[in-house]
């Protein structure tokens, strides 16, 4: 066996908490290694391409693209931080020799930080920890160094990864410096790291070409594009290979590499072949899988690879059949909606899609509310129009067949104050509290165990008692045994009465029986919620109801009522609120949210059966 390393390579992945810069600092990569013309206007945040990603500022799929220092050409793969994509996140480290781990200054490392960084600890990658934004003012880079270090052994890292090059950064200005009374200059420092400290990528040569598919891109015009890296051989175009998995015996397919590219910036451009170390992306092979190796007939060994996280979330995509139903939206029908739901598994690979026994229902199962809530914000802005029922765990049984449901640890940062009501938030809904600690700033950091059932429809609940201060991240803990039924919601709905335009003097007396969602003007119909009972129980209210006029009263007495502001929720909150009898319809327009029966009276008569 031969052995070689491509020194002109290194292959990198960034991690990092959502929002401690990642994108940032990519972008300044690109621009000082001259991936961009002097003069070409780039935007910020070039690789946030979506734009749900843009603007949430989290990067869901993770993006690849390189640049070239000193003749070293350097690939950059972005991971996504959130522990609802943590699918993507270990295939991906399949790819590279070592990570930068990206920590702000001023916020330290965080929950999901955590996450990603065992991964790569537990694949032995070496680190390079680049602390962030050194320039804000309340910047304490000594601390953060202190904290990241302490994870590390948190995590057991081994005595080589602890002893890792620390690098201090600006990712807006587009500096850093290895010492923090260095004369910040540009990114050079941080190049000069990763090729003295990162290994380059190393394989057999004369063996028959292997690589483990690690991501897939989908293109229109040339279907399923395969990501990965060239663990031995080289692969070339027009080059016979063979297609297997090793989860999946049954994959054999022969084929021909018709297309090969590497990346260069942001762009992918064609190459006629690629040896060890490359990442290229491959096209023209139309069933390619994440976790599929293509490899030499002959020489087939599939590589191994972690399985997909299941999906522990599920919820119905459901036709809109409302009063209001294919008034706002383009694709209506359930073949248009069940062909776009099955495009999605193109590229999502933790997403799962099953019929029903109805052709209008799909039973849709993800990691987590943010990565379903992410698909339906999506396909609401290309025009669908919907209805999604309550998510609901997913649940599981064991050998004794005891009940499983998913678990989650729960990290909750907030002001001392509200600490003893979030505990008691917390344990209603059968969280166990593992650990409190007072961090540097004075706020309390409460550890939880709890089912991710809990966890539906509790942000919203959770920022109102925290009053916007609380921060909650979750990462998922694997099976344990079900902890008994609980209510998601403390208090009913009000719920429209007839069909017809909500009126100021409706609305009016409405709002003593709770909080509205809805302002004058607004088209309402029978069964339809618009608002929150200040009771535990549902209540009928009439908002289309004008007064009677007489002789002693006049129309204009009307315009004096004043209105509390109604409530108006972002797609996660309404989420959040439904109860497991309502649905919420969703169109490129509006949001609303109504009982599943909408009549009134086979509503009450279901209660009672």
């Amino acid at each position: 066996m031969s052995f070689m390393k491509r020194e002109d390579i290194r292959n990198i992945a960034i991690i990092a908490h959502v929002d401690h810069g990642k994108t940032t600092l990519v972008d300044g990569m690109l621009r000082q290694s001259g991936a961009f013309r002097e003069n070409q206007a780039v935007r910020e945040r070039v690789m946030d391409s979506g734009d749900l990603e843009r603007e949430r500022g989290i990067t869901i799929l993770s993006k690849n693209t390189a640049v070239t220092y000193k003749g070293v050409k350097i690939n950059i793969v972005d991971t996504p931080g959130h522990a609802d994509f943590g699918g993507e996140v270990e295939r991906v480290l399949k790819m590279v020799n070592g990570v930068i781990l990206l920590v702000d200054a001023f916020e330290g490392t965080m929950p999901q930080t955590r996450f990603v960084l065992k991964k790569a600890l537990d694949l032995e990658l070496p680190v390079i920890v680049c602390i962030n934004k050194i320039d804000r003012p309340e910047a304490r880079p000594e601390e953060v160094v202190d904290e990241t270090l302490e994870l590390m052994m948190d995590l057991e890292a081994s005595d080589e990864q602890l002893d890792c090059p620390f690098i201090y950064a600006s990712a807006r200005e587009g500096t850093c410096v290895k010492d923090l009374n260095d004369e910040a200059v540009d990114l050079q420092p941080l190049f000069d790291t990763i090729i003295d400290y990162i290994p380059a990528p190393a394989g057999d040569p004369e063996k028959g070409t292997q690589i483990l598919i690690s991501t897939i891109d989908y293109n229109e015009y040339v279907g399923r594009i395969g990501i990965g890296k060239v663990d031995n051989g080289s692969i070339a175009v027009g080059q016979e290979i063979l297609r297997v998995n090793f989860h999946n015996p049954e994959i054999r397919e022969r084929t021909k590499i018709t297309k090969l590219y590497e990346f260069d910036g942001l762009k992918k451009v064609d190459v006629d072949r690629a040896e060890i170390g490359s990442i290229v992306a491959i096209s023209g092979i139309s069933d390619l899988q994440i976790g599929d190796t293509i490899c030499s007939p002959g020489d087939d060994e599939p590589i191994p690879f972690q399985k997909i996280s299941e999906p522990t979330i599920a919820m119905n995509f459901i036709v809109n059949d409302s009063p209001l139903a294919g008034r706002e939206g383009k694709y209506c029908t359930s073949r248009q909606i069940r062909e776009r739901l099955m495009r999605e598994l193109n590229t999502d690979v933790s997403l799962r899609v099953e019929d029903t026994s109805s052709t209008d229902t799909f039973h849709v199962s993800g990691r987590g509310e943010l990565h379903l809530s992410v698909l339906i914000e999506k396909m609401r802005r290309e025009g669908y129009e919907f209805a999604v029922s309550k998510a609901e765990v997913i649940l599981k049984q064991d050998g004794q067949n005891r009940k499983l449901e998913p678990m989650e640890i729960a990290y909750v940062d907030v002001p001392q104050e509200f600490s003893g009501t979030v505990i008691s938030m917390l344990s209603e809904r059968k969280g166990e509290l593992q650990g409190m600690s007072t961090l540097a700033d004075g706020t309390t950091r409460l550890e939880f165990g709890i089912p991710s059932r809990g966890l539906i429809g509790f942000h919203g609940p959770f920022l109102t008692a925290t009053k916007g201060t609380g921060v909650l991240n979750t990462i998922f803990d694997g099976y344990g045994p079900y902890k008994g039924d609980f209510n998601y919601r403390k208090n009913g709905s009000l719920i429209a009465f007839e069909d017809g335009d909500a009126v100021t003097y409706g609305l009016f007396s409405a709002q003593e029986r709770g909080a509205l969602f809805i302002t004058p003007g607004t088209r309402v119909y029978s069964g339809m919620v618009v608002g929150e009972s200040a009771k535990p129980e549902d209540i009928e209210i009439n908002v289309c109801k004008t007064k009677h006029l007489t002789n002693t009263r006049s129309s204009s007495a009307d315009e004096a009522l004043t209105l509390t502001p109604p409530r108006i929720m972002s797609l996660e909150q309404a989420m959040d609120f439904i109860d497991t009898d309502e649905l919420l319809e969703v169109t490129p327009k509006s949001l609303r949210i109504r009982k599943k029966i909408l009549d009134s009276r086979l509503r009450k008569r279901a209660q009672f059966h």
